[in-house]
């Protein structure tokens, strides 16, 4: 009789539990846009300097999930105005219309003094990119003042999507606070939704007097606060670039690590690094499998009236069905794009 009670209290409690997940989300994200937008894969990001034409052609024949026409860090000072033309002309002539793949811009940071003149190029239309990435992200002057460029230059028929870099001790510390500044003025009208963050390292470990390792192990409490704030807001959240390209090795472990920790996705700086990359942070047949099973289980003991119930030999809880329904959600999102 006590096990039957606790089985039903149990099975009460998951449903509460279920029930209250939903509501908060929709509370933390302002109606959770970015779990009713199409799903955008980001698995690995790969870095093309806007400049260079022989990286530029490329493009069509690497597969990566997303390709970034950089303008900031990847262009030295005097070729910044060709980067700003060549991907002015790559919108423009809709030079990559057939890719499947992501294809964004990386403009330079608004304390730099280049930022303003970035948007005035690359977004002079009439086609935009559908991808903006904010570099340096500090305070919420920055992006009141990027919110207020981008309605000079898009108006309020145009929406962008956003992603902001954080890359200093200042920006993790106040990250929560950005991100959820960003919501407002998306509440507000600011032509932009913000959809993912992306942890800049090595300018983060200059800024702390970090020393890098091939394990990263100086940062980790700052990659698992970053992707705690990221996901609190359901937002991608990018891990960081592992510079020795030529180290399969231990892109991997990283790779594996990073996905472990929630992350949904990996900047890349050589090609190489593609397929590692995308395929650590995809789910394994098995796990789909898995997945897919536990939750047919739940839907059937649902329908016959039981709650709680047993799978392969473990009590199931909630934390874990949500964790089997982010899977499927996941694998059914890669294979549509």
């Amino acid at each position: 009789m006590l096990k039957t009670n606790a089985l039903k209290k149990l099975s009460f409690s998951m449903r509460q539990c279920f029930s209250k997940t939903l509501s908060d989300a929709r509370l933390i994200t302002g109606g959770n846009v970015n779990a009713t937008k199409k799903y955008t894969p980001r698995r690995a990001m790969m870095y093309v300097p806007g400049n260079d034409w022989k990286k530029i052609n490329k493009i069509s024949s690497m597969g990566a999930d997303s390709f970034i026409l950089d303008c900031e860090d990847g262009v030295a000072l005097n070729r910044k105005d060709e980067a700003r033309s060549n991907i002015q002309k790559i919108l423009q002539e809709k030079m990559f219309s057939e890719l499947k793949s992501e294809l964004s811009v990386r403009i330079n940071s608004i304390e730099s003094g280049l930022c303003k003149k970035d948007l005035e190029t690359i977004l002079k239309g009439p086609v935009f990119p559908s991808t903006l990435h904010l570099p340096k992200m500090e305070t919420k002057m920055q992006l009141d003042w990027l919110a207020q460029e981008l309605e000079s230059l898009l108006g309020k028929k145009h929406n962008i999507k956003l992603i902001v870099f954080v890359e200093s001790a200042r920006a993790l510390l106040d990250m929560k606070e950005l991100i959820q500044h960003c919501f407002i003025l998306m509440d507000q009208g600011a032509p932009f939704t913000l959809e993912a963050a992306i942890f800049g390292s090595d300018d983060f470990c200059a800024d702390i007097g970090a020393t890098r390792t091939p394990e990263a192990k100086e940062l980790f409490y700052s990659r698992q606060h970053f992707v705690t704030c990221a996901k609190a807001y359901r937002l991608q959240a990018i891990d960081l670039v592992y510079i020795n390209f030529k180290d399969m090795d231990g892109l991997l472990r990283q790779s594996v690590e990073g996905a472990q920790m929630g992350f949904t996705g990996k900047q890349v700086i050589h090609p190489s690094q593609i397929e590692i990359v995308q395929q650590a942070f995809s789910p394994s047949k098995e796990k789909i499998q898995w997945a897919r099973e536990l939750v047919q289980s739940f839907d059937a003991h649902q329908q016959s009236g039981k709650g709680a119930f047993t799978f392969h030999g473990n009590m199931i809880d909630m934390p874990l069905l949500l964790q089997a329904r982010n899977i499927l959600q996941m694998a059914e999102r890669f294979d549509q794009n």
